[in-house]
């Protein structure tokens, strides 16, 4: 038994005296590395002159990486084809860059790696790291510096591409489209300020975009667009803002598809509201159209009766200056049925009307087999308004607080384009007490009229505005509880909506300012806010 005991307490005493080993000789660890890697030589040197070569390489004190190289790294002017650089998806202790292009003669190269580079432990970055060579004997020094703003948004995009394009007998309006910039950079994550540096003295255009191909090259239909309206004479001393913005691309109409009996789909592009479609060939007695715009997508949609004994057609498409004629090949298909259905459910705010929409064009709407009462089953008297193109009926009278309203629309009360009509309709809404909604009250200081005062959401979108030619007060009465954002649409040519720029025209987008602060909309309280505006937009700022 002692045996037992014994050999118990010396496997004990061993299991203690290897755990306390253990804890001794466990390491920490030590401090976390945040250090950026230190560059030690290039070659050829940095800011190297005269130029030959056609491979760079720039050894670090550390193994690291280069990470999102295709946003980070900014080559001006820009190559075609690019360089090769490397290491991709590994660590190395250098950085290799091959050079694929024909350089120009007496050209500075500037490549402006952002903060692609990165250790290979912590990913510490070496932070806009720029290495330029030159061709010729000397290295330009001249810059242009500004900031990059969006037109329409309250933030600016990220990667901004700036380019200057150099004033000489091949330069016009459409190089743009066509060939890449003289000199380059890039607005990057973090900042909206940029720095066109290692220019030669010279007149340039300045130009933004948002390139989304990434070719340097404006394509109308995705990338956002921003310019200087002047030449620009480098050196200079002063601070551009370039507003950014999405054009409206040119009219242009897609094929013809045939969606449903007697109902033709057009894709389309551009501004679709002077847009005519006319179908060729003989057509029957009685022969008549109708064209509805898609509410979510750039869809037009040519409703036809009756119908036509044709495999084929032509239709002529027209919109201002544009024309295009397009096959069309008719395909047997089930007619769509009828769907009636309002276009807001549940709560309906009170600057809003109740309305109604359908899948097919609407042709009449019998107000004497309409009837609307309130809570307290009193008959409501109202009036209509058809809106042709988005096919909506709009009901349009006085509504009350906390008030609950009942609509029924009795069997043939409405009609449509091939003469269906409706069964027995039935809707609802209702109204909130004032005391659960807010009132606003906005006072506009050095505003040039006429305006628009929008509250929008974080996103953008507009919730209330109020348009004015004078100058008064703006009123939003009784709405929802929130946090807005107040801008001002400066809306220069008085349609009554904001009109973004044109680059060829030369035309700028229509001015937009924003309230500095959120616009808090309690229930149940009155806020006042005061807005001062700069009358007019700023000219380059003189450094």
């Amino acid at each position: 038994m002692f045996k037992s005991y014994y050999k118990l307490f010396l496997f004990f005493g061993i299991l203690v005296t290897l755990v306390n080993c253990a804890n001794r000789g466990t390491p920490s660890g030590g401090e976390k590395d945040t250090q950026a890697p230190r560059i030690v030589r290039s070659s050829p040197e940095n800011y190297t002159t005269n130029f030959k070569g056609t491979e760079i390489k720039i050894y670090f004190d550390e193994y690291i990486k280069i990470k999102n190289v295709q946003k980070q790294l900014i080559i001006s002017p820009p190559m075609d084809p690019q360089p090769d650089v490397f290491p991709l998806g590994s660590a190395s202790k250098f950085i290799t860059i091959k050079i694929n292009d024909t350089l120009q003669a007496n050209t500075t190269y500037a490549f402006n790696f952002g903060q692609s580079i990165v250790d290979n432990n912590e990913e510490n970055p070496y932070s806009y790291y720029k290495y330029v060579l030159s061709t010729g004997n000397y290295i330009d020094s001249l810059s242009v510096k500004g900031a990059i703003i969006d037109a329409e948004k309250r933030e600016p995009e990220k990667f901004v591409t700036v380019m200057l394009y150099e004033v000489d007998s091949t330069y016009s309006d459409s190089t743009i489209y066509k060939k890449q910039p003289k000199y380059v950079t890039n607005t990057l994550d973090s900042v909206s300020t940029f720095s066109i540096d290692n220019i030669k003295a010279g007149k340039y255009r300045l130009v933004a975009l948002k390139d989304e191909n990434g070719n340097y090259t404006y394509q109308q239909k995705s990338d956002k667009i921003g310019f200087y309206d002047k030449e620009i004479t480098v050196p200079t001393d002063s601070f551009y803002e370039i507003k950014l913005f999405k054009e409206i691309p040119e009219f242009k109409v897609e094929r013809p598809l045939q969606v449903a009996k007697q109902k033709i789909e057009f894709g389309f592009r551009g501004d679709y509201k002077n847009t005519s479609i006319e179908m060729m060939g003989e057509k029957p007695s009685g022969f008549e159209h109708r064209i509805l715009k898609d509410s979510q997508k750039d869809t037009l949609y040519y409703w036809y009766k009756p119908n036509v004994e044709m495999d084929t057609t032509y239709f002529v498409v027209k919109n201002n200056s544009y024309t295009d004629t397009l096959k069309h090949r008719f395909r047997d298909l089930k007619v769509d049925s009828l769907n009636i259905k309002p276009t807001v459910t549940g709560a309906v705010n009170f600057d809003d009307d109740f309305s109604i929409e359908a899948n097919v064009p609407l042709e009449l709407l019998d107000e004497s087999k309409v009837t609307i009462i309130d809570k307290d089953s009193v008959s409501i008297a109202f009036r209509t308004e058809f809106d042709t193109l988005k096919n909506r009926f709009h009901f349009k009278f006085d509504k009350t607080e906390a008030n609950a309203y009942k609509i029924e629309m009795l069997p043939t009360a409405i009609t449509d384009f091939f003469g269906t009509v409706n069964d027995t309709l039935r809707y609802e809404f209702k109204t909130k007490k004032f005391s659960e909604l807010s009132d606003v009250r906005v006072t506009l200081i050095d505003a040039v009229y006429p305006v628009i005062v929008q509250l929008t959401d974080d996103k953008g979108v507009v919730k209330y505005e109020q348009y004015a030619e004078a100058p008064r007060l703006f009123d939003f009465r009784h709405i929802n509880p929130s946090n807005y954002y107040l801008r001002v649409v400066y809306d220069s040519n008085g349609n009554r909506k904001w009109d973004t720029g044109g680059y060829l025209k030369k035309v700028q987008p229509e001015r937009i300012s924003y309230y500095t602060e959120q616009v808090e909309a309690r229930a149940g309280w009155d806020t006042v806010y005061t807005f001062t505006l700069l009358k007019t937009d700023p000219d380059p700022i003189e450094n």
